[in-house]
């Protein structure tokens, strides 16, 4: 069944010119290849000695979520996708003595990408008010596992390396030069009730011995989802630090849509976790659209500097405005529910760009990659617990070719001992495999801290 079309016409924007797209992309390009002379880099015509075909002016003067369809071509042995290709008979990169000339528009095609140009544009929405993956590009043309910008921003690092004779690198993490970071994080949605689902089967089946056995140990017992201690052990493990997201209001939104099953103010169970742990807020249902409610909501946990909403709510053409207004350092709501992989085809964290105003946002995102619920549940995936591994590290090792970060959404009630299919059985696997892999664990706070020395000028 298709998701639901909203009537409400396409959102007007403010105007994006050739500079601003070229702008804000060459900086996210310096971000991902450190110390790279983005100078060279330039539209046919600038004289630059990277020269790139311009097919993007027409497509941005209008409203349309959705570009031509790309061109599928060859690139380091594997077949991306490259919109605005509005030359496909010429060669993808030319290399001549003293410039390199680039048929793509590789601008056009990275910032429509990494802005989120079709979620903004579009009129599709879930039930839950979400632009849902299966009206995405990515989906449409299957490459939502492939950082699809990353590669366009290969295709720049070589004609760069050409003209100037510059070896570039991707990002390293940390003093000793990780090849990727992974950050691992917990939304804390439930804490008190492991023993419901349980109860009310043994309900149904009429098993009423079974049903207050489970309502005493209920009453007398530590819910098998207050568990955060535990949580933070297991992350620890590896020698990562747990971020926990927390919700600050309990009950259901007006939506009918479950918040969280504590009160954040007056359980003080944070207190019980190491000091290694960082916490960060959780957005309530409708915080995403309204930055006097998630004001409100952040003053519940003092020094919260990032944010990620729950049920990954976003709406493109409110919610940058409403993280900026509320002053939050970073963001890490920016994943498919449906689907692991890259909702803006980019492994680095990015600024995203406010489409509203006509600029890049003051907040970092760190864009999610990988959740729990994602690889098991009736309305995603279903995967099976040993096909969980070998689907994600196909995309590790993308994020560990480019220098990105590996972000890792574990919900603490999935730690539940009971929970054999994305339970903490998987978890450990996933984790010992991103520290086999060589990644740096990073918090999101030290993340942005390593990109904020060096993003200056992305406004």
């Amino acid at each position: 069944m298709p998701p639901p079309t909203s009537p409400l016409p396409p959102p007007a924007a403010a105007p994006v010119s050739a500079e601003t797209r070229l702008r804000y992309v060459l900086a996210h390009f310096a971000l991902a290849y450190p110390g790279a002379p983005i100078g060279v880099i330039g539209y046919i015509g600038t004289q630059p000695l990277v020269e790139i075909a311009d097919f993007g002016e027409a497509f941005f003067g209008k409203v349309l979520p959705y570009p031509a369809p790309p061109n599928w071509r060859e690139w380091q042995g594997r077949q991306i996708p490259f919109f605005f290709d509005g030359a496909p008979e010429k060669p993808l990169l030319l290399f001549l003595e003293d410039k390199a000339v680039i048929s793509v528009d590789l601008v056009s095609a990275a910032f429509y990408l990494l802005s989120g140009w079709q979620e903004y544009f579009s009129t599709e929405r879930d039930r839950h008010g979400r632009f849902p993956y299966a009206a995405s590009v990515q989906k449409k043309y299957g490459f939502v596992a492939l950082p699809v910008v990353n590669y366009y921003f290969d295709v720049l690092r070589a004609a760069v390396e050409h003209v100037s004779g510059q070896p570039l690198q991707p990002r390293r993490w940390g003093s000793q030069k990780a090849p990727f970071a992974a950050f691992i994080s917990h939304d804390v949605d439930n804490l008190y009730s492991a023993w419901k689902a349980p109860a009310k089967a043994a309900l149904r089946q009429r098993r009423f011995g079974r049903f207050g056995k489970l309502l005493w140990q209920h009453l007398t017992q530590p819910d098998a989802w207050d568990n955060l201690e535990v949580v933070a052990a297991a992350t620890a493990q590896y020698g990562a630090e747990s971020t926990f997201f927390l919700l600050s209001v309990k009950g259901r939104a007006a939506s009918g849509t479950p918040n969280a099953d504590y009160e954040l103010a007056k359980a003080k169970f944070w207190q019980r976790l190491p000091a290694q742990c960082t916490l960060d807020l959780h957005g309530s249902i409708g915080t995403s659209t309204n930055a006097q409610m998630l004001r409100n909501e952040d003053e519940e946990i003092l020094d919260a500097l990032g944010v990620r909403f729950h049920y990954l709510s976003w709406d493109p053409t409110q919610t940058p405005t409403v993280i900026e207004k509320c002053r939050f350092l970073f963001d890490s709501t920016l994943g498919f529910a449906e689907h692991f992989g890259f909702r803006h085809s980019y492994c680095q964290p990015f600024y995203p760009f406010n489409l509203e105003h006509g600029r890049a946002a003051d907040f970092l995102e760190i864009p999610l990659n990988v959740m729990d619920t994602t690889l098991h549940h009736h309305n995603y995936l279903q995967l099976a617990p040993d096909e969980m591994l070998p689907a994600l590290a196909p995309v590790f090792a993308e994020i560990k070719r480019f220098g990105g970060v590996a972000s890792v959404l574990w919900h603490n009630e999935n730690f539940d001992p009971a929970n054999t299919k994305n339970g903490p059985r998987q978890f450990h696997e996933l984790m010992a495999h991103l520290q086999r892999e060589g990644a740096a664990f990073r918090t999101g706070r030290e993340i942005w801290e390593e990109f904020t020395a060096e993003s200056a000028s992305i406004s």
